[in-house]
């Protein structure tokens, strides 16, 4: 059973912050325009570890704060403070999608405040602005100037569109719900500036980790490619690198797989 309480960022920003069953705390973040459901599914259960899952600003319950502020790096600035005030460094450390480039950000910057890390599903390498974020941008760019039910039409007649709805149908899927998150204009903020951002990371530094990390991707994912989870595990000096199932393949698998990979990491801390 979870509960939930707010931590208070330096600016006055209320941040929601989940916690999932008893025992030694793991710092688990989600993705863009997610929340913690996302990460209470793919943590495992009853793993004697405890998920926490600091919404970032703009996702879940927590308040979007100034919206200029939405950035990786200030999400990752968040989350070094709520480590310091709210458990005993160092912590272990990770994410999906966005929160993986949120958690490869405190593991360089603050290395003082991470024992291990998981990086589940990368969206980011080190560059800004990735290629593969467009889908993403796009909804935003089209959040801001059209209706969503008229910016939904667009992007599924689109070029992108289309081709996601032929080579990645995951996620077309969850691109789609995007359309109906409110508050809209927050929504379109965060899919405008963060998938024009980056971990503001160097592959030196990437390079330079040596703690315990856990990379996870699967195939079939154009927005969190599976090369993009290869070059981290290979960069990394003490990764290892799980494939799981696709969601696209059938998601109780995935999720059964994305729970094997973590206990397994999980239990040789």
């Amino acid at each position: 059973m979870s509960f939930a309480r707010d931590f208070v960022t330096r600016d006055g920003t209320r941040l929601s912050v989940d916690f999932g069953d008893d025992g030694r705390p793991v710092v688990f973040l989600h993705g863009l325009c997610g929340d913690a459901a996302q990460t209470q599914e793919a943590f495992p259960p009853e793993c004697g570890f405890q998920r926490v899952t600091v919404e970032a600003r703009g996702h879940g319950a927590s308040e979007p704060g100034d919206l200029s502020k939405l950035s990786i790096a200030t999400f990752a600035s968040d989350i070094a403070d709520f480590i310091e005030q709210e458990l005993k460094a160092p912590a272990v450390i990770g994410g999906i999608s966005m929160g993986a480039a949120i958690s490869l950000r405190v593991a360089i910057k603050r290395p003082d405040l991470v024992q291990a890390l998981i990086i589940a599903r990368p969206a980011w390498l080190t560059a800004f602005a990735p290629e593969n974020m467009a889908p993403n941008a796009e909804v935003g760019r089209l959040l801001g100037i059209l209706a969503p039910d008229a910016a939904k039409q667009a992007f599924i007649a689109g070029e992108i569109g289309q081709r996601l709805a032929a080579e990645a149908p995951d996620n077309l899927a969850s691109l789609l719900g995007f359309f109906s998150r409110q508050p809209i204009e927050v929504t379109a903020a965060l899919l405008t500036t963060i998938s024009n951002d980056g971990p503001g990371v160097t592959a030196d530094e990437v390079a330079g980790l040596s703690i315990p990390t856990l990379v996870i991707g699967h195939e079939k994912d154009l927005i969190h490619p599976l090369s993009y989870a290869r070059f981290l595990a290979e960069r990394i000096g003490n990764a290892r690198f799980a494939e799981i199932t696709p969601k696209t393949s059938g998601r109780t698998q995935y999720v059964a797989d994305f729970h094997a990979a973590m206990r397994n990491f999980l239990m040789e801390l």
